[in-house]
C-alpha cells in the first residue's frame, strides 16, 4: 500500500471466499485492541466499522503512516508493515478458537486515496458509508444499535478514543446532533461509488 502524508485513505478487507471473521463479541474486541495497538501509533484514524466477514477503516495519513519499514530487505510503509502484523496475530487467534487453519482474510487488504477531487465529498461519503454500513446490511434497525463502528463515539453515545474526532469534525464538518439524519441521507449524493 502507497501512502501520501496529509491525505486520507478506506481501507478494507474481507473474509476470505467472504467468510466469517468475527465469531464473537470477544472477536470484535480484540480486533479493536490490535487497532489501537498497531493503527492508531502510525495514523490518524477518522472512521471504523467491524462486520461480521470484513472491516472498514478510514484513516489520515501523517509521517508515522508513511515511514519506511524493512521486510526481508523490502521496504514497506509502517502503516502496512503494522495492518501485517495486526491481520496475522488476529488470524492466528481465531484460527486457534475456531480450530480451523489457513488464510481468514482476503490476501491484499485495499486500501483507495478519497482525495480525487479539489473537494472533500468522497470523504464526507466515505464517512457516512463506513458507520451507515451495518444498518445497509440489515444487522440493525437504527445505525445506534451496533456496537462496533466509530458512529456512537461521534453522536455522543459512547466517549470512544480511538479515532481523531477533532480532525474527523474539521474534515467533514458534521451536525453531532444530527449526525443519524445526515448518515442515512447521504447514500443519496451518489459520491459512494469512488470509495472502493
Amino acid at each position: 500500500m502507497f501512502f501520501e502524508e496529509g491525505k486520507v485513505y478506506h481501507i478494507y478487507n474481507i473474509g476470505n471466499q467472504k467468510q466469517q471473521i468475527f465469531f464473537t463479541r470477544e472477536n470484535y474486541l480484540f480486533f479493536l485492541r490490535k487497532v489501537r495497538k498497531y493503527l492508531m501509533p502510525v495514523s490518524d484514524i477518522l472512521a471504523w466499522c467491524l462486520m461480521p466477514n470484513h472491516f472498514h477503516i478510514m484513516i489520515v495519513a501523517n509521517d508515522k503512516t508513511v515511514r519506511q519499514a524493512e521486510k526481508r530487505n523490502n521496504k514497506i510503509s509502517q502503516f502496512s508493515e503494522n495492518l501485517r502484523i495486526l491481520l496475522s496475530q488476529y488470524t492466528k487467534a481465531v484460527n486457534k478458537q475456531e480450530k480451523i487453519i489457513g488464510s481468514l482474510f482476503r490476501q491484499n487488504t485495499k486500501s483507495k486515496s478519497l482525495e480525487q477531487t479539489n473537494t472533500n465529498k468522497y470523504i464526507v461519503a466515505c464517512f457516512h458509508y463506513i458507520n451507515r454500513n451495518p444498518y445497509d446490511a440489515k444487522l440493525v434497525s437504527s445505525i445506534s444499535d451496533w456496537e462496533f463502528s466509530s458512529f456512537n463515539d461521534y453522536s455522543g453515545l459512547r466517549n470512544g478514543s480511538l479515532c481523531n474526532k477533532k480532525l474527523a469534525q474539521d474534515i467533514i464538518n458534521f451536525d453531532k446532533n444530527n449526525l443519524e439524519f445526515q448518515t442515512l441521507n447521504s447514500a443519496k449524493n451518489n459520491n459512494e461509488k469512488h470509495i472502493w
